[in-house]
């Protein structure tokens, strides 16, 4: 069973049937701001969005903490993904395992894409994610800067995916934005709304204005803009959030490495967990029970490895106990 991303709830006609651990999001859904958010966006849908997207840009200046004109608000993740690798020709360079997304994008613009050797030349890119996805490792601001330093100095670019960041905000580059450096971030995960499209860009305002020419009019709609407008009223709200993950993280790598599990350290609100066995089975198994967890194969990595969302406490206990049913079955 080869997972290359998760959240495959559509396989059912039914999506709410299955308890999904393939993807990282907000266990309890939307908050209840957001879905008040939703409802209330709903007075907007009769227009066009606004082209210049100046609410949802003041949304996230407020929220980031970043100049509005340093924001490049888009729809998801993904798109500024795509958007931050479209304005450079050269090299894109990755350090595995990470998501598969950097390279496949990478190749539609005609990119080469290499595993990253220390350097690079003009015109590359260097492609991270903070915290890394799937291992959850977290890089520096140190780290990432002197990584800045050594890409720039080359004539190349920085590109520091940080969809997770929200559960570890010190580690975030925001503060740090200047020349060859781009922030591609996301609300799905902490917000637990990936079915609307909302993302932004973080660059220097000479960056920002040559990744907008490249975007599609109107690629940021009515309820995204609304959810990015309110966002700075409810900070403590997704940070109070981010700390429940935590504590859930802790107890959920501790029932996994009871299971004989090796459990990587993480600062997100998934875990990558090395089972030493071929798991390809119990994930079938799992999904006969209505269980999703996303497997590893397109990191790169063995059968042995699962990547699992941090959910409510009784979620992950109900995984356990299934787990380990099927495991000494075997």
């Amino acid at each position: 069973m080869n997972v290359i991303h998760g959240g495959g709830v559509w396989d059912a006609e039914n999506p709410s049937r299955w308890l999904d651990f393939s993807a990282s999001l907000r266990p309890e859904g939307p908050p209840e701001w957001v879905r008040e958010v939703m409802a209330e966006a709903q007075k907007s849908i009769a227009w066009y969005p606004d082209l210049t997207m100046r609410r949802a840009r003041k949304g996230l200046s407020d929220y980031l903490g970043v100049p509005e004109d340093h924001i490049l608000p888009v729809a998801g993740g993904i798109a500024a993904i795509d958007l931050a690798l479209s304005v450079c020709s050269g090299k894109v360079f990755i350090i595995p395992p990470t998501f598969g997304e950097y390279a496949a994008r990478a190749a539609l613009y005609g990119r080469q894409v290499e595993t990253w050797p220390g350097r690079c030349g003009e015109n590359d890119s260097l492609v991270l994610c903070n915290p890394n996805n799937p291992t959850g490792e977290a890089r520096s601001r140190e780290e990432l800067l002197s990584l800045l330093e050594t890409v720039r100095s080359n004539g190349g670019n920085l590109v520091v995916d940080e969809a997770f960041i929200d559960y570890c905000p010190e580690y975030s580059l925001r503060e740090n934005i200047s020349p060859g450096l781009i922030l591609a971030g996301s609300l799905s995960k902490i917000l637990g709304v990936p079915g609307i499209r909302i993302g932004y860009l973080c660059a220097v305002p000479e960056t920002v204005q040559r990744l907008q020419l490249r975007m599609l009019p109107w690629s940021v709609d009515a309820l995204a803009t609304e959810i990015a407008v309110r966002l700075p009223d409810h900070k403590d709200e997704i940070i109070r959030d981010a700390e429940r993950n935590a504590v859930r993280r802790e107890r959920f790598s501790s029932q996994l490495r009871q299971l004989g599990a090796e459990v990587y350290p993480s600062r997100g609100n998934f875990l990558l967990a090395d089972f030493c066995r071929d798991m390809s089975s119990a994930a079938v198994r799992l999904r006969s029970r209505g269980i999703l967890v996303r497997t590893c194969s397109s990191f790169g990595l063995p059968g042995s490895f699962w990547r699992l969302a941090v959910r409510t406490e009784d979620e992950n206990t109900r995984l356990i106990t299934e787990l380990e049913e099927i495991l000494h079955e075997r």
